[in-house]
This record gives C-alpha cells, structure tokens and sequence, in this order.
C-alpha cells in the first residue's frame, strides 16, 4: 500500500512538472520575439554629447598643407607662435610640415572630470596625409560653446598613399586619423540622476502602441500605475516609494522588461542601389500586375573581306554585318493580387513575374499610386 501510494506520487509530481514546463514553454514563446526596453528606448538625461574643436597637426614628414594656398593654416600658426612669444607675422613662412585638422569627440554620459575619450582627426586643408603628425592642444567644444574636453598626442593613420612619376598608389583615408584616450574630459555634465523623482523613457522609434506597451509592462512590473504614456515617444514614470533616492535601481529594472514593439507598414527604397526593404505588416489591396518592356538589341560585327589569291586588281574592304534582336516580352504574364496579400505572397509573386529590384521599385509606386499598397513609401 506504502509502494502505491508513493508511485502515485511520483506520477502526480510528474505531470505537475511536465504541466509546469508546458506552462513556462508557452509563456516564453512570445517572450521570444519581444525587445528588452533597453534596446528600444533611452531614457531622459542618460546620451552622448558631440564635441568640436579646430587644431593643429605639426611633425609632418613635408606632407601638410602649403601656406600659400591655405591661409588658414598660416594664420593659425602665426598665431600659436604668437601665443608661445614667437614673432613670425614679419617672416616668410614656408614649411610644409603643419596641416589644419577638424577634431571631433564623443563625450559619454556621466564623464568625471580627468577621464580620458579617443578622438577622432581630420585635415581641412590640401594635406596629402597626416602619418607621423602630433595634434597640439586642442580645447573641444560643445554646443553651448563650453569646453569639455582639451585633446593632444600623435595621430595614428590607417591608410597611406605614395606616387611616383609614372604611378601612385594609396589605401584608405590617410588624411583621417585617430587618438586613442587622446583627450582629458576638464567640465562635467552637472546631472543628478539617483535623486530623480520621476523618469522619462524616449522611444528611438516612436510608436503610439508601443509607447503604451511600454507603459503597462512597467506598471505590471512596478504593481502601481506609476508610468502612462505621453506620446508616441515618451512614457513618464513616477518613482515609488520603494525606489525613493535609487533611481538608477529602477531604470536597471525597467530597462530588463521585454516589450513587443510595433511598427508602421513601410517600404525603404534606395533608388540609387536598387534596394527594397518591406516591414512584415505590408499589405496589398485587389491588384493586377503586368509587367513587360520592347528590347531592342542592335549587335555589330563588322568583318574584313579579302580579295581572292594572286588577283591583279583586287583590294581588302571591310563589310558591315548588323544584327538585330526584339524581345517584345511575351514571356511576362499578368499576375492578380486577392485582398490582404502579405509580404511573402508579393515578392513571390513579383519574382514569378521576372521582376528585377530596378522594375520592382516601379511597380510598387505604381501601385501605391492606384491606392492598393497599405503601406508608405520612403525614399533615401
């Protein structure tokens, strides 16, 4: 009796296991195909600020910029020099070893000062290349005109070119460069972002369903309705109680929520390469399709005509053959669309009908043209 029961048991534990992991399957399923909110959104306070300064590159091995012709780079470094207690307004300066550069940065949020960001450095002059140069003291400037970062050390080039009398050759960019940790942060952002009382999430795509998605998963997570949707872009979210003074711990939290994010039926077109891109939720209305062109091939191939052995008058002529082919398209057939095609049945049916992506970008403004395609067109 003590063996049957404790088999009846055993079999009882195993079909609530078995009905348990059926149970979390389906649950993970759609779970699946959703999004972190991290991966969807930013939040309020927490980006990246561009940073722009204009500087010098000195130590070129006769590769910089030609004064004469560059005069921004002579005033510059007439400038400098005055700075240094050097006058050389007076003089005629001709070295080639000083180029112009752009120096571009990104400052990351929440940089202390004394950390160290790469830059990135550019010529702005006729500098042939900037291998071997070292970048002075350049202060990097945000859009406020403040200074956040001062940036100098050597450039490092990934390309180079050489030439000759006769031929050249060159790889990459070499009048682009690089420095890693080569710029000290000496401003911080003043955000206190633990102290926040309430948070706004930013959508990088924004979307009117997914924005309330977004806000009743945090509102399931948190308990309380404390987020609601503003916009299609932001969602507001009041800190509780149990996060007061730890806002960092419920964006830590949020940012692990898995959303499903939704999306406006949309078709990328690239004219220039011939690219189409169509999201899932494209849909076609009753169409027919016919798709057929008049080819016209003119092929010519001329050939020389000689006159016959030991003749006494004859001279060599060349004759003209010409070939001419017509493809009329007979081969192209009409295809019909039934209402609430998807994508799949499109291309298919596109692809049935010998359509290249160049006839396919026409086809489809055409259609969108007569009302059917549900979905908008986007040129880049």
């Amino acid at each position: 009796m003590i063996a049957w029961m404790t088999a009846c048991l055993r079999s009882r534990r195993a079909a609530l296991t078995g009905a348990t992991l059926g149970v979390a399957l389906l649950a993970a399923t759609p779970a699946e195909s959703a999004s972190r909110i991290k991966d969807i959104a930013d939040f309020e306070g927490v980006r990246n600020n561009m940073l722009i300064g204009y500087g010098l590159v000195v130590g070129l091995p006769g590769t910089g910029d030609t004064l004469s012709r560059s005069i921004f780079t002579r005033e510059s470094l007439i400038g400098m020099l005055e700075r240094l207690g050097v006058n050389s307004r007076d003089g005629n300066l001709r070295t080639q070893n000083v180029a112009a550069v752009m120096v571009t940065a990104t400052l990351p949020p929440f940089a202390r000062q004394g950390s160290r960001i790469d830059v990135s450095v550019a010529a702005v002059g006729d500098s042939a290349s900037l291998r071997g140069g070292t970048l002075l003291v350049t202060p990097l400037l945000a859009a406020d005109g403040e200074v956040y970062a001062v940036a100098q050390g050597p450039v490092a080039i990934g390309g180079f070119s050489a030439q000759g009398q006769g031929a050249s050759v060159s790889k990459g960019t070499p009048t682009n460069g690089r420095i890693s940790n080569g710029a000290i942060v000496e401003r911080e952002l003043g955000f206190q972002l633990a102290s926040l009382d309430t948070i706004k999430i930013n959508l990088r795509n924004p979307d009117l369903t997914t924005s309330r998605r977004v806000a009743q998963a945090v509102n399931a997570f948190l308990g309380t309705p404390a987020a609601r949707s503003l916009d299609p872009n932001t969602v507001h979210v009041l800190v509780p109680e149990s996060y007061q003074r730890d806002a960092v711990a419920l964006m830590t939290d949020i940012e692990q929520l898995r959303v499903e994010p939704d999306q406006v039926a949309r078709v990328v077109i690239d004219e220039n390469s011939g690219v189409i891109v169509m999201g899932e939720n494209v849909r076609i209305s009753t169409v027919a399709i016919a798709q057929g062109s008049l080819t016209i091939r003119i092929t010519e191939t001329p050939q020389v005509s000689q006159p016959a052995p030991f003749s006494q008058g004859g001279t060599t002529t060349t004759v003209a053959r010409t070939q001419i082919d017509v493809d009329e398209g007979q081969g192209k057939r009409m295809a019909m669309f039934k209402p609430g095609v998807t994508l799949q049945e499109l291309v298919d049916g596109l692809n049935a009908l010998g359509v290249g992506p160049r006839d396919m970008i026409s086809i489809l403004q055409a259609i969108k043209a007569a009302g059917a395609l549900q979905a908008e067109i986007q040129l880049i």
